[in-house]
């Protein structure tokens, strides 16, 4: 199938590689012409890099190149495909992206470009002599957006919501391997097409991988919602953490080692696990705005913002933690790791860098992965991301190591704080 991509960012140009090294004939498109070469990502697209199938992402890019199934072109070239997917970043401004304490101001997502790329697809089409593409709309955005924005915009054009549940980091593996795929679509609207992209590049399938079909609102309040329930187990699972490291006798991983049997009602195991706060370029802002959509919309509770605030809360105590520690010792403080996911260099949102700027102080980082070299004097440590290599670290004698994660062994010459952990208060 001939398929064509508005958008060629951290989202965009991943997928369309995906898409053209499972079969089809992509033609990408962004207003950005930097993006539109073939060649390798500049330094500030390294965020979409991943390891998969033995190479990095510039590796498969190259090959969807050289096997002209992915090819750059205009607008006009775009909208002769049968699908045109819409991956045009709705961002956020830098306030709301997680990584600085959240104030009491909320805000929607940005959708000015989106709707500036959508009027221009809608001209191209309309100057085409081609029957009309199918829009699949795969941007974030909250419930609403779609009608009072977007359609109008693509108007007659057929269109569907259809987003990615992805990561920065591993966009081509969650791209490739979805728990489901979701099109959103008004009634009349034929979504076939869109459902057998995925179908023939062997991405959905009836078991593993379901399209699941259902109204555009209520599309989009499932990519937003999926986020935010992962920020709520996590901030759930440091609340547990914070009890059982006051409760002599209780412990977080026993109790985290329960609460994964209950695939019934309590889901799935993932994210339950007591550790830092919640983080990336998606989870932070999507809560924020939803916290933003339930003032609006004048809910009788806002769990959204329970959750920031949960997350905020968590750092501070944090924070607190190491400098009553550094008052206490005099020894400086270091944050071990402030990517904001194991064995990446990605800090959008991070946690950790929340925690720094909480601590108003210097605070030394250091992250194999995100810059930042280990010091060899002792510290007060926080374990901001449990990356492969800190089971084995050789802490500076003297040190002190708080340990979210539980994942660091005693050492001698090193008190070791494993946070939760039922020793702690025997």
């Amino acid at each position: 199938m001939k398929i064509g991509f508005v958008g060629l960012g951290k989202l965009g140009l991943p997928v369309a590689t995906c898409l053209a090294l499972r079969g089809h004939e992509v033609v990408g498109y962004d207003s950005n012409p930097e993006r539109m070469t073939g060649g390798p990502m500049p330094e500030r697209e390294k965020g979409i890099s991943v390891r998969m199938d033995g190479g990095d992402f510039n590796a498969h890019l190259a090959r969807a190149v050289e096997a002209k199934t992915l090819r750059f072109g205009n607008m006009a070239d775009v909208v002769r495909c049968d699908v045109v997917f819409v991956a045009v970043e709705t961002p956020h401004d830098e306030r709301f992206g997680g990584e600085r304490p959240l104030g009491f101001e909320r805000a929607d997502f940005d959708y000015e470009a989106l709707v500036r790329a959508c009027n221009e697809i809608n001209v191209a089409a309309m100057a085409s002599h081609a029957p009309y593409p199918v829009i699949s709309v795969i941007s974030t955005m909250l419930p609403g957006t779609m009608r009072r924005e977007i359609e109008p915009a693509l108007a007659p054009l057929p269109v569907v919501y259809n987003p990615s549940f992805i990561a920065m980091g591993t966009v081509m593996r969650d791209f490739l391997e979805p728990e489901f795929v979701l099109i959103g679509r008004r009634a009349g609207v034929d979504a076939d097409r869109v459902g057998l992209v995925y179908r023939d590049a062997d991405i959905a399938k009836p078991r593993s991988a379901p399209i699941i079909d259902m109204n555009v609102e209520s599309a989009e309040l499932t990519k937003v919602a999926y986020n935010t329930y992962i920020s709520a187990k996590i901030g759930i699972a440091n609340t547990l953490m914070e009890i059982c490291d006051r409760v002599p006798g209780a412990d977080i991983d026993e109790v985290s080692n329960a609460l994964q049997r209950a695939h019934i009602r309590v889901a799935s195991p993932e994210y339950m696990r007591g550790g830092m706060g919640d983080g990336g370029g998606c989870h932070p802002r999507d809560n924020i705005a939803m916290s933003w959509l339930a003032n609006r919309l004048c809910l009788s509770h806002n769990v959204f913002d329970d959750a920031m605030r949960a997350r905020d809360e968590h750092a501070h105590t944090l924070a607190l933690q190491l400098l009553r520690l550094h008052q206490k010792t005099g020894l400086p403080i270091c944050i071990r790791g402030y990517a904001y996911k194991p064995n990446v260099g990605l800090t959008a949102g991070s946690s950790a860098l929340l925690v720094r700027n909480y601590i108003n102080k210097p605070v030394h980082l250091a992250d194999p992965h995100a810059g930042g070299e280990d010091p060899s004097e002792p510290h007060v440590f926080l374990v901001g991301c449990a990356h492969d290599d800190v089971p084995g670290l050789n802490w500076p004698a003297g040190s002190i190591v708080i340990d979210p994660f539980r994942i660091v062994p005693d050492r001698d010459g090193v008190e070791v704080i494993r946070l939760g952990e039922a020793s702690r208060g025997e």
